[in-house]
């Protein structure tokens, strides 16, 4: 069987595609991964033994540039795009596996559609999928209408898509030949979504919507972490770790600054992942690294301060160490407050840490560890393995 897996994400989308697509592997399928160019994606899926389809230019140069996105140019920019590299790569494939921006999988399901596939909807996190139980998150430009109720918010987020990315999902339907679509959420979703995201971390209350959740994408990291890096480890107690992963994080260009005095004031050294930000710092007990194993690094750090994307949130429960979440926006939000609420770390208070809300919400994390402990004991790893099962069968 062959299975093509594509999505239009940054880091944290990538990782959880390349744990599906080696259990589909494991599970005897011929499997294609198609995403944008950028070079950490290649080197992953490279040094995981995964076949790469290259489409489009970088997502790191849109994600970090500065001002409001123009939405419906940048949908069809990206379904153009994916449209040729994607239809040569599925030709004789057997299913279509899609995630990431909503008009990515709205033309991979054009795709599939044209080529009679299967396709198969995957999110990594609920706020994308309708239910009377929490609300959507809102587009640029287009805030809710002042007192909605949740279903009014459902409302307005299937207008949104509408507005925002139909005209470019129906001409790339027309292109193939196909008809319009009126309703371009309910034709990403489904109507049997997966959602890949931890059980625990993120439950799923029965809705309308038959959502199946597998729990998250996840495989074991064995590769060793630099050596410079571990050196450092070595030469002390455990340290915070402190990434901000693909946030440009342009509301606080001294946040390097912010953060390692904030960690500072606890007595504590501590790793610094430049990320997206280039953040930087200095200092014997600061430590600034590129890439790195996650799963190495947290279980051997004494806290994990970081935006609140789903991947390094799950990330750092598996490994059972404290959390700081600094939500930034999407669906940060939710995971800031599901850390919170499960006692396994601390949420901090908006987007733009100072030293003493930064240090405050550090000492609640480390407060927490024996509980950070027992959550990770309960995390199930096998999402993957089950999303296979369902792709494949």
């Amino acid at each position: 069987m062959r299975v093509v897996v594509t999505g239009f994400d940054s880091r944290g989308g990538v990782e959880p595609l390349a744990a599906l697509a080696v259990r589909l592997r494991e599970q005897g399928a011929d499997v294609t991964v198609c995403l944008p160019p950028d070079k950490e994606f290649q080197r992953r899926l490279a040094g995981m033994g995964v076949a790469m389809a290259p489409f489009g230019q970088e997502v790191r140069p849109a994600a970090t540039r500065q001002g409001p996105p123009d939405l419906p140019r940048r949908a069809a920019e990206v379904i153009a795009n994916q449209h040729e590299v994607l239809l040569k790569a599925a030709d004789g494939a057997d299913a279509v596996v899609a995630s990431g921006v909503m008009p990515a999988c709205a033309g991979a399901r054009t795709v599939a559609e044209k080529l009679g596939l299967r396709y198969v909807y995957a999110t990594f996190q609920q706020l994308t999928l309708p239910s009377p139980y929490h609300p959507p998150i809102a587009y640029v430009g287009r805030p809710f209408p002042a007192g909605a109720d949740i279903p009014a918010m459902w409302d307005w987020d299937r207008d949104s898509i509408n507005l925002l990315f139909g005209a470019a999902v129906n001409n790339d339907r027309a292109r193939l030949g196909l008809p319009e679509v009126d309703d371009v959420r309910d034709y990403v979703i489904t109507d049997r979504p997966l959602l890949a995201a931890n059980p625990v971390l993120s439950p799923w209350r029965e809705a309308e919507l038959q959502v199946v959740q597998t729990g998250a994408w996840l495989l074991p990291d064995e590769r060793p972490l630099p050596a410079d890096l571990a050196r450092f480890l070595d030469g002390g107690e455990p340290p915070v770790y402190v990434g901000f992963g693909s946030m440009p994080m342009h509301q606080a260009t001294d946040l390097g600054e912010v953060v390692v005095e904030a960690v500072r004031r606890h007595g504590r050294r501590m790793v610094l992942s430049r990320g997206w930000a280039d953040l930087e710092s200095a200092g014997d007990d600061c430590f600034v690294t590129g890439e790195a194993n996650h799963q190495a690094l947290f279980r051997r750090s004494a806290a994990v301060v970081h935006h609140g994307g789903a991947g390094t949130t799950v990330t750092a429960a598996w490994a059972g160490t404290p959390q700081v979440v600094v939500p930034q926006g999407a669906d940060q939000p939710h995971w800031a407050s599901r850390v919170a609420e499960l006692g396994i770390g601390a949420a901090h208070d908006g987007p733009a840490p100072t030293v003493e809300s930064l240090a405050e919400a550090l000492g609640t994390a480390l407060a927490s560890k024996k509980r950070a402990a027992a959550v990770a004991a309960t995390i199930p790893t096998d999402g993957a393995a089950t999303a296979a099962k369902i792709v494949l069968g």
